[in-house]
């Protein structure tokens, strides 16, 4: 790791008046984990003690980590600290230190960190460890057409996930969208197939959810996409787009309707191809069906004193 100059005076905030125009100023609006609102969302149910690093405005070098105390871990971890099995969730988190080393860190903070699921800085050689691997899949990369998808299958794969498709179609299918109140519905389905291992386990990271999906709803980008088989709800997606990016949130299905987690994951994708987008974002953990899928990995890191 590349060691710190020592001259470095960094600053800091606790005060999140001060913070919020420390992100805004900072932070490039890329993804909707950059959106201060979405990041707010959860801040309001964990609340957890924050502390934003920075350098003064004449410094040549750039540091930006805007952090929060877990208290039940004794770690600072990336803002707004929302955890999920101690582990925060929200992804592409952006580490902007041109020279920073474990220890000095340490030392500035008087505690412990554990920065995760960080999109790997362009500006620096730093070694940093691959914490979890997200999916994605680019329509551009099939010339925005489902069938060359298909096609990268051999025919025996394609054959029998035709054959899997075709046995919940069988049943009737319609797709609804933007049905936002199947929220608690979600959850319920989502911890019925899960349970304590389910997001929404802790009523924090719960009504932080519901509050991030309230605020894309509110800003426009929020698409829900509900599937029904024989009348029945079946499974449910909340997603959202921004910037020619979709991406697949959370979501629940029904044990009674094997096969539609992937029918509604297909339809995603072609819908990705149908709107010409450049990316769909399934998140990280695989599944089991994500590589099966011929997504494309993309390793997030892990910046840490543990």
């Amino acid at each position: 790791m590349p060691r710190c100059a020592t001259k470095m005076s960094i600053n800091y905030t606790t005060h999140l008046v001060e913070a919020e125009s420390l992100w805004r100023k900072y932070i490039p609006c890329e993804t909707i984990f950059d959106l201060w609102e979405v990041r707010m969302a959860f801040h309001r149910h964990f609340c957890r003690p924050l502390r934003f690093l920075y350098l003064s405005d004449d410094s040549a070098d750039k540091l930006f980590l805007p952090l929060s105390w877990v208290e039940e871990k004794n770690v600072w971890c990336f803002f707004p600290g929302e955890t999920w099995h101690t582990k925060t969730w929200l992804e592409q988190n952006r580490l902007l230190p041109s020279h920073l080393d474990t220890e000095i860190l340490r030392r500035e903070l008087g505690a412990d960190f554990q920065l995760r699921y960080l999109s790997k800085p362009c500006h620096t050689s730093a070694d940093y460890p691959i914490d979890e691997t997200g999916y994605l899949f680019h329509p551009p990369d099939y010339q925005y057409q489902i069938q060359n998808w298909w096609n990268s299958f051999s025919h025996r794969r394609a054959r029998l996930l035709r054959r899997e498709l075709a046995a919940v179609e069988e049943k009737g299918v319609i797709i609804r969208y933007g049905e936002e109140e199947l929220f608690n519905l979600m959850v319920q389905m989502n911890t019925e197939r899960f349970a304590a291992d389910s997001f929404f386990a802790d009523s924090r990271f719960r009504e932080g959810f519901r509050g991030m999906i309230e605020t894309l709803s509110q800003l426009g980008l929020l698409r829900v996409t509900s599937v029904y088989c024989g009348g029945q709800l079946a499974a449910i997606d909340f997603g959202a787009v921004f910037k020619e990016r979709y991406t697949l949130l959370a979501g629940g299905t029904d044990a009674r309707f094997p096969g539609v987690a992937k029918l509604i994951n297909l339809h995603h994708m072609q819908w990705a191809c149908d709107e010409r987008l450049d990316e769909v974002d399934f998140l990280c953990g695989d599944f089991c069906w994500k590589p099966l899928f011929h997504l494309k990995p993309r390793p997030l890191y892990l910046f840490s004193s543990l």
